[in-house]
């Protein structure tokens, strides 16, 4: 089986409207394309400073964002991964990715895990746990034969949750990003590559490319991966969408002529 995936690379800012307005742009041109599966990027309708996050915040169920989404997907009839978005519930707020089906029904809901609580040595510091609360389940979701596993952006540092992913199924795991400039430019393709190798499966990552207030540089290069790490298509600088063909029997292939999954030390590890 194969699928057309669609990533859209933004540079999203602290304007929702412009966002989703932008957003809308890249579905419908990925839809023309031919993707069954598009991918926004990490917070793909607000990316800003942090006392605005409140109040760009949308409860999961009441989110005028998601609903655009949602109805673009059905009427599109394609799915859609929204990257991520700020999700309030209660007096607290998530990182939150969600999936909807090609007739627009929420299919998958993943609250990042891993906050992004860094200082980049003679650049910014970035405290996501400031206003950000971190998730506590590892989501799959099914579309068509292909399972999918969720991760987003800093997760991507962290390989005990993509094999976590990989012994739940996955045969591809997607990840919205808004990794930043002076990280992406040395660890990006060097940690998704390794993400795939380490569990032989298809990464799509989408990113946000370009800065976004208050005074923030990320690094695009969205791509997809195959599962033996070769990196199939990548985004130029710049906003643009990419598509890529994923294929159950590449994946299949590849896990049975070198099965390194069958000699994991399960009495050790």
């Amino acid at each position: 089986m194969q699928l057309t995936i669609g990533l859209s690379q933004m540079n999203s800012r602290d304007d929702k409207q412009e966002n989703l307005v932008a957003a809308e742009k890249s579905i419908r041109e990925l839809a023309a394309k031919g993707a069954e599966l598009i991918m926004l990027p990490e917070h793909f309708n607000f990316l800003g400073p942090d006392h605005l996050k409140r109040v760009n915040a949308e409860p999961l169920d009441q989110s005028p964002s998601l609903d655009r989404i949602r109805n673009l997907a059905a009427e599109l009839k394609a799915a859609v991964h929204i990257g991520s978005y700020l999700e309030r519930d209660g007096h607290k707020l998530f990182n939150t990715g969600v999936v909807f089906d090609r007739d627009g029904e929420r299919i998958g809901t993943y609250r990042k895990i891993h906050l992004f609580d860094v200082n980049i040595p003679g650049g910014t510091c970035y405290c996501e746990s400031d206003t950000i609360s971190p998730g506590n389940e590892v989501v799959t979701f099914a579309l068509g034969d292909f399972i999918f596993g969720m991760a987003t952006c800093y997760d991507l540092r962290f390989p005990e949750l993509f094999r976590r992913l990989r012994q739940m199924g996955a045969d591809v795991i997607l990840l919205p990003a808004a990794f930043t400039l002076s990280t992406g430019r040395d660890h990006w393709e060097l940690l998704l590559r390794a993400r795939a190798v380490e569990n032989l499966c298809w990464i799509a990552a989408a990113d946000q490319w370009g800065t976004f207030p208050p005074n923030h540089v990320t690094f695009g290069r969205s791509m997809v991966v195959n599962p033996w790490g070769l990196v199939v298509i990548q985004a130029a600088d710049g906003v643009s969408t990419i598509t890529a063909e994923l294929d159950l029997e590449t994946v299949r292939s590849i896990r049975t002529n070198f099965p390194v999954h069958n000699h994991i030390r399960t009495d050790i590890f």
